[in-house]
């Protein structure tokens, strides 16, 4: 009977043991599964890169149309400023500048009294310098008073004048001035009343006298009759030191 129970009480104390051992088991497994759905519910962070698409509209054909006239109108503006403004500059350039046929000068108004300058070197007194003339009329509208023949300018020249051309003081100033700019271009005047054109051309002659219209007539190799019409003597003897300028210094 000793035995017996001893058999019996090792037999319940395996059973026992097992039991336990299988139970920790199972607390063991059920942990590990806990612990992995610890860790499947908290997943690591992880940085995802979104490359974004921008949507763009795409023009319709009449959209285009508009686009290209208004690049095509903004051009034809331009071009209408950027001329409008040259234009302007030229205008202003010519207002204070002249350019005839090679002689270049300025226009400089005093005193209300607009003057048309013109400088050109010379040699005096064995000195170079710049000599300046003066001018009451636009040389560029001097083209339209006619010169009917050629200059030929000479050493002497006589020069002779009308009472009727006095004009109120501007036939004396007329001639001063071809006097003055005519010495300097190398040709001297002298004044006789009763000399004449000279047929074999040893010297210039001039004639100052009324007319009915402003022009300048060659009656000789070296004879000329300048023509005064409505008193524009200034207009006559600045049209004939035009002529001698180009010759000089002009073209």
């Amino acid at each position: 009977m000793k035995k017996k129970k001893e058999k019996s009480e090792k037999k319940e104390s395996k059973t026992v043991k097992r039991r336990a051992y299988e139970i920790f088991k199972i607390e063991k497994k059920s942990k590990v599964s806990k612990k992995d759905e610890t860790k499947k519910e908290i997943p690591k962070e992880k940085t995802v890169k979104v490359i974004g698409v921008e949507e763009q509209k795409v023009a319709t054909k009449d959209q285009v149309k508009d686009q290209n006239k208004l690049l095509k109108n903004f051009l034809i503006a331009l071009a209408i400023f950027t001329l409008v403004f040259v234009l302007i500059i030229l205008a202003i350039h010519a207002s204070r500048n002249f350019d005839y046929r090679g002689i270049q000068g300025d226009v400089i108004k005093e005193e209300g009294v607009i003057f048309y300058h013109i400088s050109f070197p010379i040699i005096l007194n064995e000195k170079p310098m710049n000599y300046n003339v003066y001018l009451r009329n636009d040389p560029r509208k001097l083209e339209n008073i006619p010169f009917n023949g050629n200059l030929n300018l000479l050493e002497m020249m006589v020069i002779n004048s009308s009472d009727d051309v006095a004009c109120e003081g501007d036939g004396g100033i007329a001639i001063i001035n071809l006097q003055q700019v005519l010495r300097v271009l190398g040709t001297n005047i002298i004044k006789d009343s009763n000399a004449t054109c000279d047929s074999e051309g040893r010297y210039m002659f001039v004639n100052i006298k009324q007319g009915d219209s402003t022009l300048i007539e060659q009656t000789g190799p070296a004879c000329y009759n300048l023509y005064v019409n409505d008193c524009e003597i200034l207009k006559v003897t600045e049209k004939f030191l035009m002529e001698a300028l180009i010759q000089k210094i002009g073209e």
